[in-house]
Parts: C-alpha cells; sequence; structure tokens
C-alpha cells in the first residue's frame, strides 16, 4: 500500500539513537575486562527497562520499544566485536592497552593519571582515555622515562612517563 493512503496520525516517529563512541572502520574494539562487565551491565538495564515500560499509549510503548531496541542493537554490535585484553599479560614496563600512566605534563608539578581503555569504556571524567586517542597513541610503548611531545597548534605539550601500573 502506498504511504498516501496512511492516515498521518498512524505515522510512527522513527526513533533517533545517538550512536556509540567512535570506532574507525577496520580498527579492533579492544576492551578491558571491566569495560566488558560495563557493556553486559548496560544490556541487562536496557532489557529491563523495556520489560517494565509502564506507558499505556500503545503507539507511545511501540516508539519506546524501538528505541530501546535500536540502543540494544547497537550495544549488541559492540560486546559482539569486542577483543578483551588481560591486561595482567601486557609488559609490565611498557605502556599498552589497560595501562595506568602517571604523567608529568610539560612544567606542571601536578602528576596526571590515565587509563588506556576501549571506546566505549573512555570517560576523561575518570581518567580513562580511549586506545584511538592522539594521547594514548603518543604514550604507546614507552617507558618510564620516556617523554612524548604532543604537537599542538600554539604549543608543544611534553609527557613524561613517571610510573605504568597495571
Amino acid at each position: 500500500m502506498s504511504r498516501g493512503f496512511v492516515r498521518e496520525e498512524d505515522q510512527e516517529e522513527v526513533p533517533l539513537v545517538p550512536p556509540r563512541a567512535d570506532l574507525p572502520e577496520g580498527v579492533t574494539n579492544y576492551m578491558t575486562p571491566e569495560g566488558m562487565d560495563e557493556l553486559l551491565a548496560e544490556r541487562q538495564g536496557l532489557i529491563n527497562e523495556r520489560e517494565t515500560l509502564d506507558i499505556s499509549s500503545d503507539k507511545e510503548k511501540r516508539i519506546a520499544v524501538n528505541f530501546i531496541n535500536a540502543k540494544l542493537q547497537l550495544l549488541n554490535n559492540r560486546i559482539s566485536s569486542a577483543l578483551i585484553i588481560d591486561i595482567t599479560k601486557q609488559p609490565q614496563d611498557e605502556v599498552r592497552f589497560g595501562a595506568l600512566v602517571t604523567l608529568k605534563i610539560g612544567s606542571d608539578t601536578k602528576l596526571q593519571k590515565y587509563q588506556i581503555v576501549g571506546v566505549d569504556e573512555a570517560d576523561i571524567s575518570k581518567g580513562k582515555i580511549s586506545f584511538i586517542s592522539p594521547i594514548a597513541r603518543l604514550l604507546t610503548n614507552k617507558r618510564v622515562g620516556d617523554k612524548s611531545i604532543l604537537k599542538l597548534p600554539k604549543e608543544d605539550r611534553i609527557f613524561e612517563i613517571m610510573k605504568i601500573i597495571y
């Protein structure tokens, strides 16, 4: 049947689902075991939300279920593509995926700590940066005492590795 014969009020909105964190095409979806636990908990939360929807309107309920299902599909794609890295097997004296790195940045006397994690785990407010971020790529394979320079438009920022923990 042509869309021309459908009443306008019967047409449902297509839910707009925000995309997950960017993972470039062809890049392996590395993840820590804790990151996978977080994604599995997120999935269970969405399933619970879908099962306990308390919406009386059938149309609104269908829209809400479609929205949750779309979010679940994106989440399930990330879970199924994840490669969990056992950080205890990383070289303990080099910065690799999963490392918690203590840095001296420039002349700042306050040290900064960042853990290199998967794209879905990254949260700068928690000191977690994605392995594909410029800083993580700059630090990877470096050792304690090494310095790396991040070239910025107005200045060069020097990162000195003070400590590496897994």
